[in-house]
């Protein structure tokens, strides 16, 4: 099945799809996608990317990322994607609704991404598709914001960036 990504124009309006097999190249277009954050118990669960993954392949990151589909509401997305790579069934709460970021990858593939960022509830164990995740880990909120602080460069681009948001920090740490 071929998956769709809603392009965007620079001022964040929809602006047409394109295959997601396609969009991510060394001139990505700017397009929709979101990210999230399982937190449970005072600890994020952090996912080590696939590394069968065309960006940033073995990388450590927030729990999961995804690109809502033409005519669907990003949080649907959030939950299609929970379910999908990590097995988790959750509640999805927004909370950087304008987190927007362009990273390029060590091979040269650019993200270019509105991107809003999400907690997701749960109280599912994660199941990992092994296409998407090479491994997770449960972390200390504490503990992940003092080592993105201190060591960015072991983390994804976007982690970094999400985390560098009052916001986001103050909503990890309730």
């Amino acid at each position: 099945m071929t998956e769709l990504v809603v392009l965007a124009s620079p001022e964040g309006k929809p602006a047409g799809v394109a295959e997601k097999a396609a969009v991510h190249t060394a001139d990505t277009p700017l397009h929709f996608a979101f990210s999230a954050w399982v937190v449970r118990g005072g600890e994020l669960l952090l996912t080590r990317r696939a590394l069968s993954k065309l960006t940033w392949p073995g990388v450590w990151t927030n729990s999961f990322c995804g690109h809502p589909g033409p005519d669907e509401p990003t949080a649907d997305a959030v939950i299609r994607r929970a379910q999908f790579e990590l097995g988790l069934s959750g509640t999805p709460h927004l909370v950087l609704p304008d987190f927007a970021y362009r990273a390029v990858d060590s091979s040269g593939v650019v993200e270019n991404e509105i991107c809003p960022v999400y907690l997701f509830e749960t109280t599912d164990e994660p199941t990992p598709n092994p296409d998407e995740v090479d491994s997770f880990a449960w972390v200390p909120v504490r503990d992940v914001l003092a080592a993105a602080d201190a060591t960015p460069f072991a983390f994804s681009p976007w982690m970094v960036e999400e985390l560098a948001h009052e916001p986001l920090r103050e909503a990890l740490l309730a």
